[in-house]
């Protein structure tokens, strides 16, 4: 059974920075991408950052040169450090995992599993 864990999110001002972290367990798949997204009341989930089977990482636009991705294998964790962060990325944290054909394969759309979410509010 997967089971994906978030913690670290909270409460900090504009330009704060945050560090997030997934507990993954039990992932079933013998290649897949692992991802951060985002969700805010009335939206629908937005990448954040990912990473593929080989630990290479891609970004949104919105999180290049602020957010950084890091993936550890042997503690299978996701963590995400979050820089200079702005009341615009104050949403519901989500680490999720997805099943991939080939190692070089980057997160998109849908994930096969989700955890259940961490909050971060940025204030002004």
């Amino acid at each position: 059974q997967v089971q994906l864990v978030e913690s670290g999110g909270g409460s900090v001002q504009n330009g704060g920075s945050l560090r997030l972290s997934c507990q993954f367990s039990g992932v079933p798949y013998r290649r897949y991408c692992l991802a951060w997204y985002r969700q805010t009341p009335g939206q629908g989930r937005e990448h954040v950052a990912s990473t593929n089977f080989l630990g290479t990482p891609h970004y949104a636009e919105f999180v290049k040169g602020r957010f950084t991705i890091s993936k550890d294998n042997a503690k299978n964790t996701l963590d995400l450090q979050m820089n200079s962060l702005r009341p615009t990325d104050t949403a519901m944290y989500y680490c999720g995992v997805k099943q991939t054909i080939f190692e070089v394969q980057h997160c998109a759309g849908d994930m096969d599993n989700w955890g259940l979410g961490t909050q971060v509010t940025v204030s002004s």
